[in-house]
């Protein structure tokens, strides 16, 4: 038996408060779509940065591939005729980044107008070796220039950067600015008396020593 009073159906309130609780399958969709794409990025970040960490120590075959890109680089360059604006941003882009491959991660002018007692640096041959600790290490300075050629290198597809220039402004200015920085950079070695390269240090050989040390016990 069919009842005669049916219930009354939901007030119009509680029937869009339902249907705004519910997501549309277009928003859910691209929340998926995000997230899988989020994924992807750091699983590539991932992958890069290990493959990275396994060409470290193969100093002698990044630094020849960065050579050859450069050149490759330059070649390009003088085949096109060309993008000389390009060439001197990366060539100051490179100059910024061998000062602070050259330049000690603790500055000793800045220590000095601190007032602290600066780093100890041997200045005698007879003084105990220190490791010279770059700003920039050589892994990054590496790795800074061959990201910059590849960038100037794909910049010469486009011909928007081919901008029109006398190039021996640029030739003549940038030799100059090369030329006052290397010098400010020398004066301030001379000054502190460190050397950022590891010929002319002192070195310490283990077989030396222990047979000394034999040496004089037998003694």
């Amino acid at each position: 038996m069919e009842n005669p009073n049916p219930p009354p159906p939901p007030p119009p309130s509680a029937a869009v408060a339902v249907a705004a609780a519910t997501p549309p399958a277009s928003a859910v969709a691209e929340k998926s779509a995000a997230e899988s794409l989020e994924e992807y990025l750091a699983a590539y970040s991932r992958w890069y940065q290990h493959v990275l960490d396994r060409t470290t120590p193969y100093l002698r075959e990044r630094w020849l591939a960065f050579f050859f890109l450069a050149v490759c680089y330059l070649i390009r360059v003088w085949i096109l005729e060309g993008f000389y604006i390009v060439t001197y941003g990366l060539g100051i882009f490179c100059l910024s980044q061998l000062v602070g491959f050259l330049s000690p991660m603790v500055d000793p002018e800045m220590e000095e107008l601190i007032g602290g007692p600066g780093p100890s640096l041997p200045t005698l041959a007879t003084d105990e070796f220190r490791p010279f600790v770059r700003r920039l290490p050589e892994f990054k300075f590496w790795y800074a220039l061959t990201k910059g050629f590849c960038i100037a290198f794909l910049m010469t597809f486009f011909g928007i950067f081919d901008i029109p220039v006398f190039w021996p402004i640029l030739v003549v200015y940038f030799c100059a600015l090369a030329f006052m920085t290397l010098k400010r950079q020398v004066q301030h070695m001379i000054k502190y008396k460190y050397l950022p390269f590891s010929f002319g240090k002192q070195r310490y050989n283990r077989k030396r020593e222990a047979a000394a040390e034999e040496a004089s016990s037998i003694e």
